[in-house]
């Protein structure tokens, strides 16, 4: 295989713009490249990290295997404590929306989990907020709908049976 050829750092504004132009277009898979191009030359830029993990989530829509881990990953790269906090509750909606779409009962179950762990995130994001940056209780809005329009409610804890000493 050929190598890859290295970006320019003064080409890094305009492969922001196009990585996202290309995640509004729902081509993931092309944001998702040119991020990978930025971080190679520039590896802590925290746009470009943003910009890959919502081109990941956004490939939940497509039925790609995203795994925790490289989530996770890119979250672990984010310098500021709201943005962690907060794009860990869109990881975790987006996965609850994904296994709504599966509509199976535990499908369900996991997603009101999700759900609520993004919810937690969110308010969490919410507490340490920049002035004016109130993107986390909109999205703790939209969670609390999606529970609400779906009638979504938590797996029953499950009964131990005590079984009779001998």
């Amino acid at each position: 295989m050929p190598e890859l050829k290295s970006l320019h750092t003064d080409a890094i504004p305009a492969a922001l713009e196009k990585a996202e132009r290309y995640r509004l277009l729902n081509e993931p898979g092309e944001a998702e490249s040119i991020c990978l191009d930025i971080l190679h030359v520039d590896p802590e830029n925290q746009q470009a990290i943003i910009t890959l993990l919502l081109a990941l989530t956004d490939r939940f829509e497509k039925g790609y295997g995203v795994s925790d881990t490289q989530t996770k990953e890119l979250l672990s790269r984010m310098k500021s404590g709201y943005d962690h906090a907060y794009y860990s509750g869109i990881v975790a909606e987006r996965r609850a929306k994904m296994k709504l779409r599966q509509n199976t009962p535990d499908c369900r179950f996991q997603a009101h989990d999700l759900l609520r762990e993004a919810m937690t995130c969110f308010e969490k994001a919410e507490s340490i907020r920049p002035p004016g940056y109130d993107d986390a209780i909109l999205r703790w809005n939209t969670c609390v709908r999606i529970i609400a329009r779906n009638g979504l409610v938590p797996r029953e804890p499950e009964e131990r049976i005590e079984l009779p000493l001998e």
